[in-house]
C-alpha cells in the first residue's frame, strides 16, 4: 500500500495549473521509478486475471491512454496496481499540440477538459522509453500488460493519415502486447472523420493486412484494438461494429472524451474547446459500451473507459458490457488508491 495518501498530495497539485501539475507528476513519477521513492504511491496488485483477446490481463483495471503520452512512466504507473497501461498517443514525427492553455480542471463535476493534441516527441523517442522500462526489458512473463496507442501527425492531410497510421504500426509492434488505434481525439482536425464508413474500412483493411505481415516478421501475432468516440449515435456504432468484425479486429476502447457540454453548463471552463472527461462522460460512454456489446456479441473484447470516480463506476462499466476498465482523470481525482478499490470490487462482485 502507498505510504503518501493521495489526499495529502492533491491540495498542491490542484494548486497549480492543471498541465503544469501534470508535466510535475510525471516527473517525479520517471525519478521515482524503480527506487524507494516509489514506495510513495505503490500499491499492490490485484489478482484477477482474464483472457481477452488472446492475452492475460492480471487484473481488469487499467490506465487510459494520454495521461503519459511518451512512455516515461510505465514502471511507475505499473507500480499502482494496474493490471495493465496504455502509453501514447504517439505520432511519427514530434510535434508541441496545440496552444497553451490547454488543460483544465472542472472540479465541481469531477471532470477534465484538454485539447492538448497529440503533443509527443515523436515514434523514435517513445520507442526508446519503452525499451527502457523494466517491464520490457526484463521480459518478465505474467506481468502488468502494455498497450501503445498510436495516431497522426496534425499535419499529415487527413487523406493520408492510414500512412502515419502503419509507420507507428511498424515502429510499436514488437514492443505491445496489444496497440490501440486512436481515431477518436477530439483535438486533431478530422480526425473523427476516420470513424466514418469508408474512411475506416480503408484505414482498418490496411492495417489488418500491415499486422498480418508484422505478425509474419516477428513471429508473434499482437491484438489491434480501435478507440472510438462517445459522440457517436446507434447507427454509427453499428457501422464502426461491423467494420471491427469485417476486418478482424481483436477488440474496442469506449471511450474517448466527448464534446458535449449539458452536464456542465456555467461551471467555470465549460465553454473551452477540447475532450471533456471524467464524470459527465461515464453515461455516454456506458450506453456507446451497451450498444457496442449488442452488436458485436458476447466475446468480443471491449475496454471500458470514461467517468470511473469510485469503485462502483468500475463496476457499473463492466456491467454495460465491458470486459476490463481504464481510468484517467478518476486518478486525477481520487489518485492511486482507486486502482485497487476498482480491481477489489470487480473481483468480489465477479
Amino acid at each position: 500500500m502507498s505510504l503518501l495518501p493521495y489526499a495529502l498530495a492533491r491540495p498542491f497539485l490542484f494548486g497549480l495549473d492543471a498541465e503544469t501539475a501534470h508535466e510535475l507528476t510525471l516527473h517525479t513519477l520517471a525519478r521515482a521509478q524503480g527506487t524507494p521513492l516509489e514506495w510513495a504511491y505503490c500499491n499492490g496488485r490485484v489478482d484477477d486475471p482474464i483472457e481477452l483477446a488472446g492475452l492475460t490481463f492480471p487484473n481488469r483495471v487499467g490506465l487510459a491512454a494520454g495521461l503519459d503520452k511518451n512512455a516515461r512512466c510505465i514502471d511507475g504507473l505499473g507500480a499502482m496496481g494496474f493490471g495493465f497501461v496504455e502509453v501514447g498517443t504517439v505520432t511519427p514525427k514530434a510535434q508541441p499540440g496545440n496552444p497553451k492553455p490547454r488543460m483544465f480542471r472542472l472540479p465541481q463535476a469531477n471532470a477534465l477538459i484538454n485539447r492538448l493534441g497529440f503533443n509527443n516527441d515523436g515514434l523514435d523517442a517513445f520507442i526508446a522509453n519503452v525499451q527502457r522500462s523494466s517491464l520490457r526489458a526484463s521480459g518478465r512473463k505474467n506481468s502488468m500488460l502494455l498497450g501503445l496507442n498510436i495516431g497522426k501527425n496534425a499535419s499529415t492531410p487527413i487523406e493520408r493519415a492510414t500512412d502515419d497510421y502503419v509507420t507507428c504500426l511498424d515502429g510499436v509492434y514488437p514492443h505491445a502486447d496489444y496497440v490501440t488505434v486512436n481515431i477518436s481525439s477530439p483535438n486533431t482536425k478530422n480526425l473523427r472523420t476516420l470513424q466514418g464508413d469508408e474512411a475506416l474500412d480503408g484505414l482498418l483493411g490496411a492495417l489488418a493486412a500491415r499486422s498480418e505481415a508484422l505478425a509474419q516478421q516477428y513471429q508473434k501475432r499482437v491484438p489491434l484494438f480501435v478507440k472510438i468516440a462517445p459522440d457517436l449515435d446507434e447507427a454509427q456504432v453499428a457501422v464502426i461494429a461491423a467494420a471491427l468484425q469485417r476486418h478482424g479486429m481483436d477488440g474496442v476502447v469506449a471511450t474517448n472524451t466527448t464534446l458535449e457540454r449539458g452536464a456542465v453548463q456555467g461551471l467555470p471552463h465549460a465553454e473551452e474547446a477540447g475532450g471533456l472527461s471524467g464524470a459527465p462522460v461515464f453515461e455516454a460512454s456506458n450506453r456507446v459500451i451497451g450498444q457496442l456489446r449488442a452488436a458485436l456479441g458476447k466475446k468480443f473484447p471491449i475496454i471500458g473507459v470514461g467517468g470511473i470516480l469510485s469503485a462502483q463506476d468500475a463496476l457499473g462499466k463492466i456491467r454495460a458490457g465491458a470486459d476490463v476498465v481504464q481510468i484517467y482523470t478518476g486518478l486525477i481525482y481520487k489518485g492511486p488508491e482507486l486502482v485497487r478499490q476498482a480491481a477489489l470490487s470487480i473481483k468480489k462482485s465477479l
